[in-house]
């Protein structure tokens, strides 16, 4: 089969064997895959977790049909559409753990369907189960404008956020933030964004940050972020450090965790997907939840996709179809 793997000479189109599931793995044909900002630095030849290197077939997130099960898999069958992630999405057949997978609504294509595992999941965790949104409540998303950004949104308004804001530093995406549940686009390089937090929350400052930036911008989240509230890091766009005011953070009292799928369990992760299924699947099937596609690149085009993505002007998803 076909695969975009990660060699001795970098990352390339490559034939390679078609694997096999065993235990509770389930394998799929792919019809489509999601890129990610994470795809990057692996194309790049970094690790991430415990994925990366050479002889890594590269990508993280698809959609397609179930071909084959091992003889572990439940509640999938032969047939089902799926979307889900695992590493080696990248390829012509993709294997992943059995609750890693998610149905796809009859309605919804696969290109669609390409861009929401990740967003749904990663998101679901850090705005509901981590970061404890309850409805009435405000919420500041840093970095808004990618596409786990603008689903932190979504679901923030779907669980009944009262104000909902984002940030981008493109006046042309953050024009384009309100589509997306936000009530307030923000910039962060503006160095005023705090004083535009608090005058929305009346001196107060947000319930919850889902900070996707983090670097410089930790001291002015905890400024934004109300007494008693709570910043849950999802992403180090902006740097993995940065000065930290310990004295602020005391002094309002703030919750600040940290969240990622790499090193967390095979359980932990068949749980989250778990809760997205229960919590947020009606809003999946009536498409209230979904993501907008910057662009579509046949799979044999994507070098061209990495090129496109890593210029990082594209609002919304970019899908490879195979």
């Amino acid at each position: 089969m076909k695969a975009f793997v990660y060699g001795a000479n970098g990352a390339a189109l490559t034939e390679i064997d078609k694997p096999k599931p065993t235990g509770a793995q389930v394998l799929v044909r792919v019809r489509t895959c999601g890129m990610n900002r994470a795809d990057l630095g692996m194309i790049a030849g970094h690790v991430h977790g415990t994925a990366g290197g050479v002889g890594t077939v590269l990508g993280m997130e698809f959609a397609g049909e179930v071909v084959e099960l091992g003889p572990d898999a439940k509640d999938v069958k032969v047939g089902d559409r799926v979307m889900g992630s695992g590493g080696g999405a990248y390829a012509e057949y993709a294997l992943t753990d059995h609750g890693r997978l998610l149905p796809i609504p009859k309605s919804m294509r696969f290109e669609d369907a390409a861009t929401l595992t990740l967003a749904l999941t990663t998101m679901h965790n850090a705005v509901v189960t981590v970061g404890g949104l309850h409805p009435g409540q405000s919420i500041l998303v840093q970095g808004a404008s990618a596409g786990v950004g603008l689903m932190a949104m979504q679901i923030a308004k779907y669980k009944g956020a009262k104000l909902v804001i984002g940030s981008s530093t493109d006046a042309a995406k953050r024009a384009k933030l309100s589509e997306h549940g936000a009530d307030l686009a923000i910039d962060s390089h503006n160095e005023t964004w705090v004083d535009e937090v608090l005058k929305a929350t009346g001196g107060k400052g947000v319930d919850l940050i889902i900070d996707q930036v983090s670097g410089k911008l930790v001291n002015q989240n905890l400024a934004a972020t109300k007494v008693l509230g709570r910043i849950v890091n999802v992403g180090r766009l902006g740097g993995t450090h940065g000065d930290f005011d310990f004295d602020l953070h005391a002094a309002r009292r703030i919750s600040y965790v940290g969240v990622t799928f790499r090193t967390r369990s095979i359980e932990e992760i068949r749980d989250i997907f778990g809760l997205v299924k229960a919590d947020l699947w009606p809003a999946v099937e009536s498409g209230q939840l979904k993501l907008p596609i910057a662009r579509v690149f046949p799979f044999a085009d994507i070098a061209d996709a990495v090129t496109f993505m890593s210029a990082n002007r594209h609002f919304g998803k970019i899908v490879l179809t195979l």
